[in-house]
């Protein structure tokens, strides 16, 4: 589904983000990359998600070459991602509900079917009961949900997310993979870039670590088995 061959990113008046990357990424899998601050693990991310193109190499997702992709193209495309930020990025002049709903606005769902997948969206990570709070209002644990809400609304089949657990305590940080478990035990592909490996637990499959933009390993950890569900969990 997502393949790096010999990807290399270099921003503007800077050394390389990225070197020489090649990996592959199958459907379905719930993949960490783990690295130290600076080590490339956004830019990884931001290369998935089409939000930046490599300076050379090639970025297949799901086939396309997204170098190739046209401008009007990569939002159809970003259809297919859910994608959480180290920043949120809510919009604060809008209660929970209508941070949620956004994201189904702007792909043409509207109506019922909006609602009851907001509602459905916001109750899966515990936020029902706060969808007409503020984003102010919620503690940083609370913010780190909605935005996981907002991010899964549109039943995307890839979800990224970039350091979710970085700023939480010990107890919200196991919420929040609790929750990107259970996307990915009905088929979600879930990648996760996190400077802190010690979340990892035997039920996530692989870990790519980088070093100064370099993919140092690419390992499988022992797994535990787990059952596929049928349906989305919203």
């Amino acid at each position: 589904m997502i393949q790096f061959d010999h990807v290399t990113k270099r921003y503007p008046g800077s050394n390389e983000a990225l070197k020489n990357v090649s990996l592959n990424i199958e459907a379905g899998e719930f993949v960490f990359v783990t690295g130290h601050s600076g080590a490339g693990k956004s830019t990884l991310l931001k290369l998935i998600a089409a939000i930046e193109r490599p300076t050379g190499g090639t970025v297949l997702i799901a086939n396309q070459n997204i170098s190739k992709l046209k401008s009007n193209a990569i939002p159809y495309m970003r259809r297919r991602f859910g994608l959480i930020f180290q920043d949120h990025k809510l919009l604060y002049d809008r209660n929970c509900f209508e941070n949620v709903m956004l994201p189904l606005r702007i792909n043409g769902i509207f109506g019922t079917e909006a609602a009851k997948r907001s509602r459905a969206a916001l109750d899966k990570v515990g936020l029902l009961h706060k969808e007409k709070a503020m984003p102010i209002t919620l503690s940083g644990g609370e913010q780190q949900r909605l935005a996981i809400a907002r991010a899964v609304v549109g039943r995307p089949s890839i979800l990224i997310a970039d350091e979710p657990t970085g700023n939480l305590d010990a107890v919200y940080a196991a919420d929040i993979m609790s929750i990107f478990q259970a996307f990915h035990q009905v088929g979600v592909t879930v990648i996760v870039a996190t400077h802190d490996a010690t979340g990892i637990s035997a039920t996530q499959r692989r870990v790519l670590h980088i070093n100064q933009g370099e993919l140092h390993s690419n390992e499988v950890i022992q797994a535990a088995d787990h059952t596929q569900n049928s349906g989305y969990p919203i």
